[in-house]
């Protein structure tokens, strides 16, 4: 059996191109690449397409159901979010509703997927409540947030064409990024053997 490439994606960053969270969010997926994963980055430009969310059936744009069709497929998410005033920014947390349309999927919600977290501050404040939010958040949807999580303060620490000024930061997302992956392709490799060993048995 070959096992195949875990496929991660990577949602985070905000109206502003170029920002932190999703700098240290590409550079999350940029590691979980190098361990063996395919990966989608789902930024800034793409959540200000969707909608607030919207329950009602009739309600889903053709954004909306991209994102949740992309979401379907993932075997693990990496969230980066800023932090606005101690919490989770709205257009985070309206990207992450859109998981309800998985309510009914045989794979419920972020079931079985590991979850990674990131949270960018300006000062040493924000990212602490905000990592613990996002864990809370991947819980309840039924995710397995990653042992790491990593809070970045921003008024020191900087990205810039694809790297992190600080080793220490840089190493915890490549820490991030690996364990994301490494428990996807475990759950990928587990439910591959099963379904052979099944086979064998019919």
């Amino acid at each position: 059996m070959t096992a195949r490439k875990p496929f991660i994606v990577g949602i985070g960053g905000t109206t502003r191109a170029g920002s932190s969270s999703e700098q240290a969010l590409a550079l999350a997926l940029k590691y979980a690449a190098a361990a063996g994963a395919e990966t989608l980055l789902y930024g800034g430009a793409d959540m200000v397409q969707l909608p607030m969310y919207d329950p009602d059936p009739g309600s889903m744009t053709a954004a909306g159901e991209r994102l949740v069709e992309i979401l379907r497929k993932a075997d693990g998410v990496v969230i980066s979010s800023p932090c606005y005033h101690g919490g989770v920014s709205g257009l985070i947390k309206n990207t992450i509703d859109y998981i309800e349309e998985m309510r009914a999927d045989p794979q419920v919600y972020l079931d079985g997927r590991s979850v990674g977290v990131m949270a960018c501050g300006y000062g040493y404040q924000g990212p602490g409540p905000v990592l613990s939010q996002l864990r809370q958040t991947a819980h309840a949807l039924r995710g397995w947030p990653t042992p790491l999580g990593v809070g970045v303060n921003s008024a020191v620490v900087k990205f810039q064409n694809g790297e992190c000024s600080d080793p220490g930061i840089a190493k915890q997302i490549e820490i991030l990024g690996q364990q994301v992956t490494e428990f996807a392709a475990h759950r990928i490799a587990a439910h591959q053997i099963a379904a052979h060993q099944i086979a064998a048995k019919a």
